[in-house]
């Protein structure tokens, strides 16, 4: 009990984000083979997982479209009536109170799959990217989101987001930036979930190198400059140090994503019995609390309010 008395950080239900994925197609929702307990969410499936979270405590969600067609331009995502717009509209019905978080990003609607849109030579161009990405931040907006999220890691974006959500008078709509994402190993089960894998190259132009960490402190710093509200540790175990040098440097909301690979090798790793996974899972969790995340956003949140309910 004295042991308890004098703990120094624990995690709280309130401070977890469980991400969740809404498939437009029926046929694309159903179990993730890579994330044990995780699955593709019909928008009805989603309105009600909505629910059960919010009566475990669990007060946010991060959401990802799973949208049924694909092209070039990323023409679904910015649909007034796309899935993620019908998530967030059906969300903040149902369950008022609940913190929508939106991902925003081009890669789960690109045919390409990469995170923008391509110029002439085939790489992805910084300023129409940018263009696009105000353009579907505004109907995230519109259709009720409390959070945008972009995570595309082009230069300039969140003064752009910021520019184009207070001019359509949306200035109550917070900015969580995916600041210091890294181009990890750890992302390969969350591109199974989400059909969002190259179809050629890889991520690393605008992705962070792993070895840099002073890049990712001016990368932050240039994002709460430019208005985040929020910024983002991407993924979290292998970044521990980043985000404990985050905590030290800036005085803004700190979030840390527990990715899918962490997820999935953990989960792999109880399944062998090699590992005792709720100590493991707690352990985990508070090494986030413990470095300086104020929000955790991992696929283990519900598991663990309903452990601790």
């Amino acid at each position: 009990m004295v042991r308890a008395l004098v703990r120094e950080h624990r995690v709280h239900i309130e401070q977890l984000v469980q991400p969740l994925f809404v498939a437009e197609r029926s046929d694309e929702a159903g179990a993730i083979d890579a994330m044990p307990g995780i699955a593709r969410l019909e928008l009805d499936e989603t309105v009600a997982t909505a629910r059960e979270l919010f009566a475990l405590g669990i007060k946010s969600v991060l959401l990802f479209g799973i949208p049924a067609a694909k092209d070039d331009r990323a023409s679904s995502a910015y649909d007034r009536d796309g899935i993620i717009q019908r998530a967030i509209r059906a969300i903040k019905d149902a369950v008022p109170q609940m913190v929508v978080m939106a991902d925003l990003c081009c890669c789960e609607y690109t045919a390409h799959g990469h995170c923008g849109i391509r110029n002439a030579s085939g790489e992805v161009d910084n300023d129409a990217t940018v263009e696009l990405l105000c353009r579907i931040a505004r109907t995230y907006a519109e259709a009720g989101a409390d959070v945008i999220a972009p995570s595309d890691m082009m230069d300039g974006r969140v003064a752009a987001i910021r520019t184009a959500l207070d001019g359509d008078g949306a200035k109550d709509v917070a900015i969580m930036a995916y600041s210091a994402k890294y181009a990890s190993a750890f992302y390969g089960p969350f591109r199974e979930a989400a059909g969002s894998t190259p179809q050629f190259g890889d991520r690393r132009s605008y992705q962070m190198d792993p070895p840099n960490a002073r890049e990712a402190l001016r990368e932050i710093a240039l994002d709460v400059a430019e208005g985040a509200d929020i910024v983002m540790i991407k993924p979290g175990l292998p970044y521990l140090d980043v985000l404990r040098a985050a905590r030290e440097r800036f005085d803004v909301p700190l979030a840390v994503y527990n990715v899918s690979g962490e997820y999935a090798m953990l989960k792999a790793a109880a399944a062998n019995g090699w590992l005792d996974e709720e100590p493991a899972v707690d352990e985990v969790l508070t090494s986030f609390v413990r470095a300086g995340a104020d929000i955790v956003i991992t696929y283990f949140a519900r598991e663990y309010a309903q452990r601790l309910g």
